[in-house]
């Protein structure tokens, strides 16, 4: 995710709300930044995603506000989650990913280094499910 794009989002929302043309005050649109980027930044210390996700909720918490954030964070979990399945599927990895998966429940974490090898074919693109996430929430669902 490039930083001049979430920068534009971030700038845009917090300018639409300072200058009224948003549902959101400007205090509101500086929470909501500042909640998407608490809610994403543990996934981003742990690994699970990159900096560029974290930056994006983060200024799309700025057109959103702090309620709106969070219900985004969750739709996108979910939103990643059905993404996670269909890219396994895509790349008929779904049966080693189910197996993983449930390996790291079990053993609390145990398997981690196993499953974030650099050979593994395990990453996909996040943005997308954060985009999801966010326009649910924006529709008001």
């Amino acid at each position: 995710m490039p930083n001049w794009l979430t920068l534009g989002i971030a700038v845009a929302g917090l300018t639409l709300a300072a200058t009224r043309l948003s549902g959101l005050s400007f205090g509101s649109a500086l929470a909501g930044l500042a909640l998407g980027l608490v809610v994403m930044l543990p996934g981003h210390v742990i690994g699970a995603t990159g900096a560029g996700d974290v930056k994006l909720l983060a200024a799309l918490g700025t057109m959103l506000g702090p309620k709106a954030v969070v219900l985004a964070f969750v739709y996108a979990a979910i939103a990643g989650g059905v993404l996670a399945v269909l890219v396994a599927m895509q790349r008929r990895t779904l049966d080693v990913t189910v197996a993983r998966t449930a390996m790291l429940v079990r053993s609390r974490g145990a398997n981690v280094a196993e499953i974030e090898q650099t050979s593994s074919d395990n990453r996909f693109a996040y943005a997308p499910a954060i985009a999801i996430g966010a326009l649910v929430a924006a529709l008001g669902f």
